[in-house]
């Protein structure tokens, strides 16, 4: 007998398959394993002795490795996928068999438990008595009643657990469903909400246009009535008189522009506010606003430009009106030093980076983020007197944003800087005849702003379908085309002008919500914050792809 060996027995007949049995409990609880487990064992062995009685296989017991371990030598051939060791492969944690005729059956002692000596274990074995079969089947009865009473007892707070879990399952629902309806009453509201500013922002919009119309012909009219009163051919006026008619006709053009800038706003929320691209000679409109703003007092207006920003291609009234509203602002509200308006260019960006800046009175910090919101003002005994209108700023921005480009502001204090930075475009349409196909109407709008000035016509298609005739009826240089659109997609519309001989040279730019895949041979874009540069640079690329 091994150092680690505890008992053995040999299989000779059916009464040693009970005696087997009882055998493996005992290791198993002199081992130090709990009742569950004991049963287990006992349980496998039963099981495996059943295939082995009568062939004189030998069982050996050993403790070893903080495992019990059973062997079972000279078992017989075919064992391996025996019935009876796929049950006791449920009960312990390793059965094994070899074709050599040796199973093993192995369960883990519970750990950081000092095992029983090895001895003691075997003197405590061999005080075991005999017992009978009927004695064996009485002892595994009652380990069957009470294995069925712990399945009772499981059974009966499995019940109550799933008693809860539904009541709980209902509350949730309920809430759920409450929930449910509560969002959506709120998508309602909102849905309603966003109509009803809708409806507001178009009565507003239709209530400017408007007045803009019926103010313009009498403030018109008073502005030619004034001109004739105090040109030449009028009666004589009195030094006063004139002066006075003059503070008629000056307050009469302020209202006028007032009402341009009412107007043009509204035509920038409504989306209708189109530049009129062309050259624009920058250094020519920042002398001439130089001259005619020139102050009085003790402050200095300045104008510098550089020469590579001296021309860029915008639209030249839009850009005067941004710079005079701005130069106004900074000469209002400074009493002494100087305004300097500089001109440069961002060559990193492509960008003309015009930047207005003062010595005045400035912003203070807690109201820079309302100086953009239409009709504020800045409360101040400087700004009283001024009686501005509060829409400069927030008319400057739309100006610049229609002409796709950026205006910041920034005060520490005292003084203030404005940066407006526009995109430095070419000096003429570069490409003939453009097309944009794309299902996105929104996007079509920003796009046509884009390119708008870059070639000398735009057409636009909703889906493949219409891009396809519209491309038979007028050849585009570029297509500017969307991948995901209906009836024809971007793949398939590739495909046919592949397949047409006048179509195929057709330069295409790819714009696309999800610029993952690459399409063979075109420059592709993704829609997310799409840049003006980008876009054109994309063009320019694929005209040079197909023109190679």
């Amino acid at each position: 007998m091994s150092g680690t060996e505890v008992a053995r027995l040999r299989l000779t007949g059916d009464q040693d398959v009970f005696s087997l049995r009882r055998l493996g409990r005992a290791v198993a609880q002199l081992a130090g394993l709990e009742t569950q487990d004991q049963v287990r064992v006992a349980t496998a062995l039963s099981e495996v002795g059943r295939e082995m009685v009568g062939t004189g296989a030998l069982a050996v017991f050993s403790l070893e490795n903080e495992r019990l371990l059973i062997t079972v030598e000279r078992a017989p051939d075919g064992l391996c996928d025996s019935e009876g060791l796929a049950l006791a492969r449920r009960l312990v944690d390793e059965v094994s068999a070899d074709p050599g005729g040796m199973v093993t059956i192995a369960k883990r002692l519970p750990p950081n438990l000092p095992g029983p000596p090895v001895a003691r274990v075997r003197e405590d074995l061999a005080r075991l008595t005999p017992v009978s079969a009927l004695e064996e089947l009485r002892a595994q009865n009652e380990e069957l009643a009470t294995a069925l009473e712990d399945v009772r007892r499981l059974n009966t707070e499995l019940q109550e657990t799933n008693t809860g879990v539904l009541a709980l399952y209902n509350q949730l629902s309920s809430e759920l469903e409450e929930t449910n309806r509560g969002v959506v009453a709120l998508y309602a509201e909102l849905d309603e909400k966003s109509s009803q500013l809708r409806d507001a922002a178009e009565a507003r919009n239709r209530f400017w246009t408007t007045l803009s119309h019926e103010l313009r012909t009498p403030l018109n009219s008073i502005i030619g009535l004034v001109r004739l009163l105090v040109g030449p051919g009028g009666e004589p006026l009195t030094r006063e008189q004139t002066h006075q008619i003059r503070l008629i006709g000056g307050s009469a053009e302020t209202l006028l522009g007032l009402v341009g800038e009412l107007l043009d706003m509204a035509k920038a929320e409504s989306g209708r506010l189109e530049p009129e691209l062309g050259p624009c000679d920058v250094a020519g409109l920042a002398e001439q606003l130089r001259v005619t703003m020139q102050p009085t007092g003790e402050v200095e207006l300045h104008a510098t430009v550089a020469p590579e920003a001296a021309e860029i291609y915008t639209d030249g009234v839009m850009l005067s009106r941004v710079l005079r509203n701005l130069l106004s602002n900074a000469l209002k509200f400074t009493l002494r030093g100087e305004v300097r308006l500089r001109a440069e260019l961002d060559e990193a960006e492509g960008e003309v980076v015009i930047t207005v800046s003062d010595t005045g009175i400035g912003i203070p910090q807690e109201h820079l983020g309302h100086v953009f919101e239409e009709f504020y003002q800045v409360p101040g005994p400087l700004q009283a007197e001024a009686r501005g209108t509060g829409i400069g700023l927030p008319y400057a921005r739309r100006l610049v944003e229609a002409l796709d480009g950026s205006l910041e502001l920034a005060s520490g204090g005292e003084g203030t800087t404005v940066i407006v930075r526009l995109p430095r475009h070419g000096l003429a349409p570069q490409i003939g005849r453009l097309l944009i196909a794309d299902d996105d109407e929104a996007f079509r709008a920003v796009a046509r702003r884009m390119l708008h000035g870059f070639a000398v016509d735009l057409d636009e298609a909703g889906d493949g379908v219409e891009a396809l005739e519209v491309m038979k009826e007028r050849r585009p240089d570029v297509v500017v085309l969307d991948m995901l659109m209906p009836r024809l997609d971007g793949s398939a519309l590739l495909q046919r002008m592949s397949e047409d001989e006048e179509l195929r040279e057709v330069a295409v730019v790819v714009v696309t919500v999800a610029p993952g895949r690459a399409v063979a041979g075109h420059p592709v874009l993704s829609k997310d914050r799409l840049r003006r540069e980008d876009l054109l640079r994309a063009v320019r690329e694929a005209m040079g792809t197909s023109r190679g």
